[in-house]
């Protein structure tokens, strides 16, 4: 995805002189081609990224458009504070890039891992969360991000993320795209691991239980639509989120269904839990260590759509 984040920006800095990119001391060669067609216009800011949010507000509120770039703890808890004074008090048009989101980096210690980063970032008064499953939903959230007025965050994965093929690729901010058609239940997915939450499917396929799949690109604001279709015409409904069960998307959609009156479906969060991973593995390990597998997401669906139908 980083790849793609690349070749996206530096199309979209060629197409509109506001474009600004803005690294935290990383990526510096994957941008050589957008500094050679936009010259001047990226910036590495080092080690400071509250420093690099501050000067990013003040572009923003001089009629550029920066955009920010670093691996994501370090632009989202590292910054914060700057974050929301600056970008969003203001509701300035900064757009924060986290790479190498969740788990990505998971061999390099908790110091690295980002699974409270949609919690914080929606719960901030004017800011647009996304998180794109593949490189396609990436550039869309790219491309809608700058037509925004207000601060706008997107967390990435890295590198060798799956395309999933959309049913419906009709992109638009807070509006899910089908991604597969299903009578018995409903799966939820976000970001990079929208791909797993489709092996799932096709493991409960397999024992006759087919499922819908939605990709939730955007977290904030929330597909209020869809999720009321989904509890309203499913038994279960799955989030599946390489985050957070506490304030991600499920923590979203349960203080959603919190409010509603009583509906047909019954809500399964499958995310990390609430510790830091002090093992070091691969991202495919820390994702077992948790349960975040095609395996464990459709045998508990399973179990669950059983207790329904009982």
């Amino acid at each position: 995805m980083r790849n793609a984040f690349a070749d996206e920006i530096t199309k979209l800095g060629v197409s509109d002189p506001r474009v600004v990119l803005l690294s935290g001391d990383i990526g510096n060669k994957l941008f050589d081609k957008f500094k050679a067609a936009s010259e001047g216009r990226f910036l590495n800011c080092g080690i400071a990224e509250a420093n690099m949010m501050g000067v990013a507000a003040g572009m923003a509120l001089s009629g550029l458009r920066p955009v920010i770039y670093t691996i994501t703890p370090f632009t989202t808890t590292r910054c914060y504070e700057q974050i929301r004074v600056d970008a969003c008090y203001h509701n300035v048009p900064v757009i924060i890039v986290g790479t190498g989101s969740g788990l990505s980096y998971a061999e390099l210690g908790p110091t690295h891992h980002s699974c409270e980063d949609l919690a914080i970032m929606r719960v901030l008064p004017n800011m647009t969360v996304m998180a794109p499953a593949d490189e396609v939903e990436l550039r869309q959230c790219l491309r809608a991000a700058l037509r925004q007025n207000g601060p706008v965050y997107i967390r990435i994965g890295k590198k060798g993320e799956q395309i999933v093929p959309k049913k419906d690729d009709t992109f638009e901010i807070g509006r899910a795209i089908n991604v597969r058609e299903g009578v018995d239940v409903c799966l939820i997915g976000t970001g990079t691991l929208l791909p797993t939450v489709l092996e799932a499917a096709e493991l409960l396929q397999a024992q006759g239980i087919t499922a819908r799949v939605e990709s939730f690109h955007t977290i904030k604001p929330l597909d209020t639509d869809t999720v009321h279709a989904a509890f309203s015409n499913y038994s279960v409904v799955a989030v599946v989120e390489e985050h957070s069960r506490i304030g991600g998307l499920g923590g979203s959609i349960a203080e959603w269904l919190a409010q509603q009156d009583r509906m047909q479906g019954r809500l399964l969060s499958f995310g990390t839990d609430d510790d830091f991973m002090h093992e070091v593995g691969s991202q495919a390990y820390a994702r077992a260590k948790y349960g975040l597998t095609a395996d464990n997401i459709a045998a508990k669906v399973q179990v669950a759509h059983a207790k329904a139908r009982a």
